[in-house]
Order: C-alpha cells, then sequence, then structure tokens
C-alpha cells in the first residue's frame, strides 16, 4: 500500500530522492548545470511530499515553493526509475495540488525541460497548459513553463 508523507524540505527521504533526481537530470543540464542547481535549491520548498511502497521504502517526491501570493510553484517531482509507470507521479502531482489549494493559492506553475518529453507529456494529461517561461526560467531556452488553475 502507497502511503504519502506531508513534510518540509529538512525531512531525510525527501533529500535523498533529491540528491537522486539530480543526478538524473545532469544527463540533461550538460553546459547548464550551474544555472539550474542555483534554481533547484531545496532550502525554500517549505512543504514537500514523500511517496513510500508498501515496505515503507521512499519511492517518490515533489515540493511547494511559494511563487507568489496566488502561485505555487511544483518543485522536484521525482519517482525512482523502478516504480515509474505505476501512478506514482499522478499520486504525487494531485497531492501537490490538493495542498496547494488548502493552502489557498490559485494556480499551480511549474518549469521542466524541453527535452524530457515523457514529463511534458505528463503534465498536458494532467491538466496543465504550457505557458511564456516565468522568473529565471524567462532567458531558459532549454525549459518549458506549465499552468493549472487550482479548483
Amino acid at each position: 500500500m502507497i502511503t504519502i508523507k506531508r513534510t518540509d524540505s529538512r525531512n531525510e527521504d525527501f533529500q535523498k530522492l533529491v540528491d537522486e533526481l539530480d543526478v538524473d537530470l545532469g544527463v540533461y543540464y550538460k553546459e547548464e548545470q550551474s544555472f539550474y542547481e542555483k534554481l533547484n535549491n531545496i532550502e525554500k520548498i517549505a512543504y514537500a511530499i514523500v511517496v513510500y511502497d508498501e515496505e515503507d521504502k521512499p519511492v517518490g517526491c515533489g515540493g511547494i515553493k511559494k511563487f507568489s501570493k496566488s502561485e505555487a510553484e511544483i518543485k522536484r517531482m521525482y519517482v525512482l526509475p523502478t516504480y515509474r509507470g505505476k501512478g506514482i507521479a499522478t499520486i504525487i502531482l494531485s497531492e501537490l495540488e490538493k495542498w496547494g489549494n488548502e493552502l489557498k493559492f490559485k494556480k499551480c506553475i511549474l518549469e521542466t525541460l524541453k527535452e524530457k518529453q515523457y514529463a511534458i507529456g505528463f503534465y498536458k494529461k494532467n491538466d496543465y497548459k504550457i505557458i511564456p517561461n516565468f522568473g529565471e526560467y524567462i532567458n531558459a531556452e532549454n525549459s518549458v513553463c506549465f499552468e493549472k488553475e487550482l479548483k
């Protein structure tokens, strides 16, 4: 049985999963690694989720960083490769949206890399719409940004 834990970025399991995510993303960043690394600092993530499998092993994570009074930025979405395709990313994203709604955010925004077509497809499938790049990503040619109104 999958369990969901709401926590923050100080959670050790969240930190370990983010470390694995960073290794995974290193393949995509190439010469842009230092630019993205500074944007992926987890210290500003006040709300984090860790998903555990039936053996209480942490298998996925995601977080929310306040972008503005009305916008929650989804950050550090990751599922261990051996657990992909089992709906865990959808569980994480749904829980982050629910939490964002409880925190009175009006929408979720996020950024992913253009090369990660599976991520782009995932967000589109979950009703996220492509928007112009925002914030620090405005001039990031390798980034694509999304938003979704919360209900």
